[in-house]
């Protein structure tokens, strides 16, 4: 856990999270996608069931993320892998978080899977002034378009106070890092762009990176991101041997990582500051005994349902006014 101050939080404290879903989607086919992968008659064996409990399961460890600080659960939760509408329509009435009162902003991507990011806001807390996606048009090194997830940036009020979201889900490593780096080095570059695009407008306005990169923060792509713009990143001190968001090989990554302008540091700020940032790892959401004990308890091994919660956690940082 990384700690700015220690001050008792209160009803001017805000916590702002990211979570990979793993597969956030329904079990109706989509004819335009290719989600054969999760439909009754794949190997899977998705169905209404399994999808009924991936939901309630999802809003449960939203629910709970910063709770225990906050007596709340966040305001604003960026998520990855969400197929449609629909899911998240049935994500904010789940029995955890229908109580609350959340919206959704979500576009339609060109990723093959049909998978998108999207934002869950608190309509009491956070007022939306815009929003749009944006395209990576990413290629491989042989040229071929790779069809990506879009950036989704979002402009709001928190507390009345204007700052901008920019939410992501770059290209996976699936091929080798060696071979998809220069994709997600494309997207650090975009986003750069996009920051640029914002600050012009308004040289002190307030800025949060937030998703699942696919690079820990001492890769080149966000190296780039964090010096190129001057972003702090309190996930570089999460980052550890014994502690990550997903664990691959028994090998512990941060892909998912939430990055902010330096201004949310100013201790003379009369407006939000940055209090602190965490994994929020908490052992209901972890397998707990096996070989993978500790790791995140995941939907799918494979092929093989487990019916956790997702093979990432999410991450938090909690602002204060």
């Amino acid at each position: 856990m990384v700690n700015v101050s220690l001050q008792t939080p209160n009803s001017e404290t805000y916590t702002i999270a990211f979570y990979n879903t793993e597969n956030l989607v329904d079990y109706i086919d989509n004819p335009l996608t290719l989600d054969d992968g999760f439909l009754e008659t794949s190997s899977k064996k998705w169905n209404k069931d399994r999808y009924e409990n991936k939901i309630y399961k999802t809003g449960l460890a939203i629910s709970k993320i910063g709770f225990d600080e906050l007596q709340k659960p966040p305001t604003l939760i960026g998520l990855a892998e969400v197929e449609n509408d629909r899911v998240l329509s049935a994500l904010v009435e789940s029995a955890h978080l229908k109580d609350y009162n959340y919206g959704y902003i979500r576009y339609d991507s060109p990723d093959e899977r049909g998978i998108d990011v999207a934002l869950l806001y608190d309509k009491d807390s956070f007022t939306v002034e815009n929003s749009d996606n944006i395209v990576l048009e990413v290629e491989s090194e042989l040229g071929v378009r790779d069809y990506t997830r879009d950036i989704l940036k979002v402009s709001g009020y928190l507390d009345g106070e204007k700052i901008h979201l920019l939410i992501n889900h770059w290209p996976s490593r699936h091929q080798g890092s060696d071979t998809t780096g220069h994709k997600r080095m494309y997207a650090a570059q975009k986003v750069v762009a996009l920051i640029n695009g914002i600050l012009e407008n308004d040289a002190e306005a307030k800025v949060i990176v937030m998703g699942d990169f696919n690079d820990n923060p001492k890769n080149e792509s966000i190296q780039y991101l964090k010096n190129t713009k001057s972003l702090f990143n309190p996930m570089e001190k999460l980052m550890s041997y014994t502690r990550g968001s997903a664990n691959h090989n028994f090998k512990w990554i941060l892909f998912d990582q939430i990055l902010m302008t330096k201004n949310f540091l100013e201790p003379h700020n009369k407006g939000l500051k940055f209090l602190k940032a965490d994994i929020f790892d908490d052992k209901f959401l972890a397998e707990y005994h096996g070989k993978y004990k500790g790791q995140p308890f995941r939907t799918y091994a494979g092929n093989k349902y487990k019916g956790g919660f997702s093979d990432h956690f999410p991450v938090y940082i909690q602002l204060k006014k």
